[in-house]
């Protein structure tokens, strides 16, 4: 049984605490991000932190402990299958909480809670994430193009690489040398 808290709870009783947790807890997973008051924000952060990190593992025990709260089947797979392996390589910190405007009504402190990364594994955002290409690439030498030296092996592919390495170096450093070639020249002529 957990530990009671001090102070008033978010609901009357601890029962109806767990539930409106459960519900946050659902609706954050199903939705990616969700707006509520800061104090619950904050009694959900390590609720649904500890939701993830039990969904890193797909056995059957975690999956009859997360049951217990989550009881909806298409959110507790999107859990097991989609935030679950996203946050594998995570130590923690999967949530996070950003402070926004208060409330119109009662002037409460309101807050959004997301999940991080849930661009990766939101369904209205399914395009895969494109990088930059290196600014200086080396050229690959092919096995084939590759010359060979006496005992008949392939050169290899990192003397090419190191090759275009220095060849980018030099490229900078004549930008730079094109500055001082006038006055070298200008001291030529005084011989």
């Amino acid at each position: 049984m957990p530990t009671p808290t001090k102070g008033p709870r978010l609901g009357g009783s601890p029962a109806h605490q767990r539930l409106i947790l459960a519900n946050l807890a659902q609706n954050l997973f199903e939705h990616g991000k969700i707006t509520t008051t800061e104090a619950k924000a904050r009694r959900l952060r390590p609720y649904a932190e500890s939701l993830i990190t039990k969904a890193k593992t797909d056995t059957v025990a975690n999956r009859r402990q997360v049951v217990k709260v989550i009881r909806d089947k298409s959110i507790l797979h999107t859990l097991f299958t989609e935030i679950g392996p996203a946050m594998a390589t995570r130590p923690g910190g999967y949530t996070r909480i950003t402070k926004i405007a208060p409330r119109k009504g009662d002037n409460a402190p309101m807050a959004v809670i997301e999940i991080v990364e849930a661009k990766e594994f939101g369904a209205q955002n399914s395009t895969p994430r494109t990088t930059a290409a290196p600014a200086a690439a080396a050229p690959v030498v092919e096995a084939e193009d590759a010359p060979s030296d006496d005992l008949g092996t392939d050169v290899d592919v990192v003397e090419a690489s190191e090759d275009a390495a220095v060849a980018a170096e030099t490229v900078e450093s004549s930008t730079d040398a094109d500055t001082e070639v006038p006055a070298a020249d200008e001291a030529d002529d005084t011989k």
